[in-house]
């Protein structure tokens, strides 16, 4: 069946070359996809597999029925959306959309997903399980998830499997983590509440700005003296707002920023704990304060076995050259990690790197990629999505 699989993929790839060539032509920002789901929606529905549009807002659900008596659906979950990022790549197939591009690979995501759909339907009689394919909008802002749940995408799913691209990686090899793949990322806002007064008499007010400064010190201070190290804490205050004027003492500040962590008791842990030091800064001045902490994405726990199924699966197709053991998490966020509070679940990272050029990091203006990487994915899943039917019982 392998065999099969990578005949099939490799017949499909010029035709996938030019797919992501247009995607990557014609990016839309997060809720956006309009143009992209429809394209979609048309690839898919020539492959045979039965099209639901506008699921999760601009989404497009695919479905592929195997012949077998499963009842429940392995679902492949790629996203469609792109980065307010203005394209430098010089390439020629660049973003025509002023200030949008496909930096995070995106749209080699959904290349792969689509490639994925056209080899399986090309399987027939030979798949035993239901596959469902879900192009998701709105990954960036991490909303999309939630909108596809929402809209029934996950409904008797019986696992789900997805990809991220990794310019780090060489095109060609796989890279396979177990456990945790991402962070949580939550969103933090903080509002210090003092007195104003003038500038040359600051004993008369309580001055915002200078409490603000101790509170971002001070939980910088307190992560590396409260917080496990084993546990990684990273706090980032990005934005500040306070203050009318040169010579007058603000009375208020607010201060915003993300909070990523990898355990989920941590991040259980970390709104309490962030208001215990916001109030302990505060009172010794006779400063107020708001603490509003916002749960955001929860953090990527990639499953045992589907993760064993992903690595098995590419290092039959590819040998364990083509397999990287990834030893670290990254303390990114991915809204992937939604769906698997609704069934097991695990992510790869697909080799997207130039093995004689300079590589450039996601959401850079040069971002691009080694388009024979796609070939890689497409096989890559498509025979696991095909083993996994082997081994789970009806």
């Amino acid at each position: 069946m392998l065999t099969r699989i990578k005949d099939i993929a490799s017949n499909l790839a010029p035709r996938l070359i030019e797919i992501r060539r247009h995607l990557h032509s014609h990016p839309e920002l997060s809720g956006q996809e309009n143009q992209t789901a429809a394209y979609v929606a048309g690839v898919i529905s020539s492959c045979g597999l039965q099209v639901k549009e506008g699921v999760g807002k601009v989404g497009v659900i695919g479905e592929l029925r195997g012949e077998g008596s499963h009842r429940r659906s392995l679902a492949i979950r790629t996203d469609m959306d792109a980065l307010p990022i203005q394209e430098r790549t010089g390439l020629e197939f660049a973003s025509r959309q002023m200030g949008i591009m496909h930096a995070c690979g995106h749209d080699v995501h959904t290349t792969v997903g689509l490639g994925t759909a056209m080899v399986l339907s090309q399987l027939g009689e030979t798949l035993p399980g239901n596959v469902r394919f879900l192009f998701q909008p709105a990954e960036e802002v991490a909303q999309g998830a939630n909108w596809m749940i929402k809209d029934g995408a996950m409904d008797d799913v019986a696992g789900v499997l997805s990809l991220h691209v990794f310019p780090s990686i060489h095109a060609g090899r796989v890279g396979i983590r177990y456990g945790a793949l991402t962070a949580a990322a939550d969103d933090l806002e903080i509002t210090i509440l003092g007195e104003s007064g003038h500038g040359a008499r600051p004993h008369e007010a309580v001055d915002a700005i200078w409490i603000a400064a101790q509170v971002i010190t001070t939980l910088q201070q307190a992560i590396s003296r409260t917080q496990n190290p084993l546990r990684p804490v990273v706090l980032t205050i990005g934005q500040i707002n306070g203050g009318r004027a040169p010579n007058v003492i603000a009375d208020q500040v607010k201060l915003l920023g993300t909070v990523r962590s990898l355990h989920p008791e941590t991040s259980d842990a970390l709104p309490d704990w962030i208001e215990r030091i916001v109030a302990a800064v505060c009172q010794p001045y006779g400063a107020r304060y708001e603490v509003n902490y916002q749960r955001g994405v929860p953090s990527v726990q990639n499953d045992l076995a589907l993760t064993q199924l992903l690595e098995s699966s590419a290092r039959e197709a590819w040998g364990d050259s083509g397999v990287v053991m990834i030893q670290e998490p990254s303390l990114g966020a991915e809204d992937f990690s939604m769906y698997l509070q609704h069934a097991p679940g695990s992510m790869f990272r697909l080799g997207v790197g130039f093995r004689d050029r300079h590589n450039y990091p996601l959401h850079h203006p040069q971002f691009a990629v080694d388009e024979s990487s796609i070939l890689t994915g497409v096989v890559t899943l498509a025979y696991a999505a095909w083993q996994y039917w082997q081994d789970t019982p009806v």
